[in-house]
């Protein structure tokens, strides 16, 4: 009796040791970025970091900091992504958990997982070399390196968390919703949108939340995709250098404690606070459906 009171003690200080190590950890990076974006706007103007589209920080004579058309440009290729992978995602579990036979839930369910597995690298490759002439011939464009690639790429990318975060939470949808809904005459395809997916609200956004973060998150597949143009961009079709790709290209060549080093910090805690402020305020609205019981 005693060494199991042993044990449960220890795992239970454990588990809380784990969980605070957590929460330091990210408390520490945030710091680290807070202390050295502090710095760079000794020398920048706060008000030309943030309004200003022209991002030079290498030019002669004035270098120019503004993250306007960088920022612009990853909302743009991250609600683009989001746009097709959540109808995709939505769909696709749907299927999976109310309609797929389990010989071909079987043979899909892991494919779809298995995609989470390719590399960055490998889907960026991809998208050079198939996605971007084929977009460059559809829609009769000089190159196919623009936002649209990056937001196709990414939602490619993001199906996999989508898929299997929706399909869990179709499943937790007890079954006595579904036979109400048929014994008062509905057919499957009505039980589906009336009943199940709105009783898994929550779970569909947590899933929304999850895939927003890994496209918002992706460096390499936007850095090779997308052209890598630090202007503002006039559309999808418009190439775009988002704020990952910024950071991954110039910090390991950048001047140590120069403005332009500083700068590359504050770009990283802006992405850091955009992350953060849509997980807590999907949280929150998850949070709000689960208290209504969906």
């Amino acid at each position: 009796m005693k060494r199991r009171l042993f044990w449960d003690i220890f795992f239970e200080k454990a588990l809380k040791a784990a969980a605070w190590v957590s929460v330091l950890t990210l408390a520490g990076i945030f710091l680290m970025l807070l202390i050295n974006s502090v710095r760079a706007f000794e020398t920048i103007s706060f008000a030309q970091f943030f309004s200003g589209t022209a991002w030079n920080p290498a030019a002669y004579g004035e270098a120019t900091y503004g993250i306007g058309a960088m920022l612009f440009s990853t909302f743009l290729v991250t609600l683009g992504a989001m746009l097709i992978a959540v109808p995709l995602g939505i769909g696709t579990a749907a299927f999976l958990s109310e309609i797929a036979s389990p010989r071909v839930r079987n043979i899909l369910k892991p494919a779809i997982e298995m995609l989470a597995a390719v590399p960055s690298v490998v889907i960026g490759f991809l998208g050079i070399v198939l996605v971007a002439p084929a977009l460059a011939k559809l829609f009769n464009l000089p190159h196919g390196l623009n936002a649209l690639n990056g937001a196709i790429l990414l939602a490619v990318m993001a199906l996999p968390t989508l898929i299997s975060v929706m399909e869990d939470a179709i499943h937790a949808v007890p079954k006595s919703y579904k036979e109400a809904s048929y014994a008062l005459g509905a057919n499957r395809w009505e039980t589906l949108v009336r009943v199940t997916l709105p009783s898994c609200t929550s779970g569909i956004l947590v899933a929304i939340m999850l895939g927003l973060g890994r496209a918002l998150g992706e460096t390499m597949t936007v850095l090779m995709a997308t052209g890598n143009a630090a202007a503002m961009p006039h559309g999808f079709f418009d190439s775009v250098r988002t704020i990952t790709a910024t950071v991954a290209i110039e910090m390991g060549e950048v001047p140590f404690r120069t403005p332009h080093y500083y700068s590359l910090f504050a770009c990283a805690l802006i992405l850091f606070l955009i992350t953060l402020l849509v997980n807590v305020a999907a949280e929150r609205i998850a949070a709000g459906y689960r208290r209504k019981g969906q």
